[in-house]
């Protein structure tokens, strides 16, 4: 699946609507069993935050069907690193641009995170927002992780020719540019899993034709998964 101009109007803005404009922070005890923030063994968790729009947001979903929830739920089932457990903390907001990730990744990182699931950049492509302010903004908040010495994921999208070839040459060589540069594990297309053919795709989406149901996020959870298990061991081998 690719993202088209045609899905603006609900993946934009208009999600905004439905959600507040910071996030309810949604915790979830992974892979040790569940822990409260009270307890005493909460200081060995390692904390993984999701850090994007909608997509990781869990927009249009009940609060068990969306991302951070069923990734919670792969992560049990196909364990961690070291059998670490691990408490992901949803700082995702529907509707968000990279500049919008720009402007609260300070508020976002008094959690303390150990690591970052980096997925913004689809409402900046969806409004045709440069590339150049797009790679920018993402340079801020990795450069920010890396301040931090937080272990970053960053999860991009692709581009197709709704704004003609060099706009996507641009946006497309943003991701693995800064991956390299910042040397952060890379996931190309967050929509990887999906299926191409409208015909396909439509049992995994919305009704708006653009963000995934729950089956939707099931088969990107599948994809991601193996992903956060390396996150969480290139973490737990920076705090050797």
């Amino acid at each position: 699946m690719r993202l088209s101009v045609r899905g603006w109007i609900t993946y934009g803005a208009a999600c905004l609507r439905g959600k507040a404009l910071l996030p309810g922070l949604l915790v979830a005890a992974l892979a040790g069993g569940v822990a409260s923030a009270d307890d005493a063994g909460a200081a060995q968790e390692l904390r993984v935050m999701a850090f994007g729009d909608s997509l990781t947001a869990g927009y249009g979903l009940p609060r068990d069907d969306g991302f951070v929830a069923q990734l919670s739920v792969w992560l049990r089932e196909n364990g961690t690193p070291d059998g670490v457990p691990v408490r992901l903390i949803n700082a995702s907001v529907s509707g968000s641009t990279t500049a919008g990730g720009v402007r609260r990744i300070d508020w976002a990182l008094g959690d303390t995170p150990n690591a970052m699931i980096v997925e913004l950049g689809g409402n900046d492509l969806l409004r045709g927002i440069d590339p150049a302010e797009t790679r920018a903004n993402l340079e801020q908040i990795l450069s920010k992780a890396a301040e931090n010495d937080i272990e970053v994921l960053l999860v991009g999208l692709i581009a197709k020719d709704n704004y003609g070839p060099d706009y996507r040459t641009a946006f497309n060589a943003i991701y693995p540019d800064l991956a390299s540069k910042y040397d952060t594990l890379l996931m190309l297309d967050f929509f990887a899993a999906l299926p191409e053919d409208a015909a396909d795709l439509a049992p995994y989406v919305q009704d708006d034709g653009t963000h995934p149901n729950a089956k939707g996020v099931s088969l990107i959870v599948d994809n991601i998964g193996p992903k956060v298990q390396d996150l969480v061991a290139r973490s737990l081998a920076t705090q050797d």
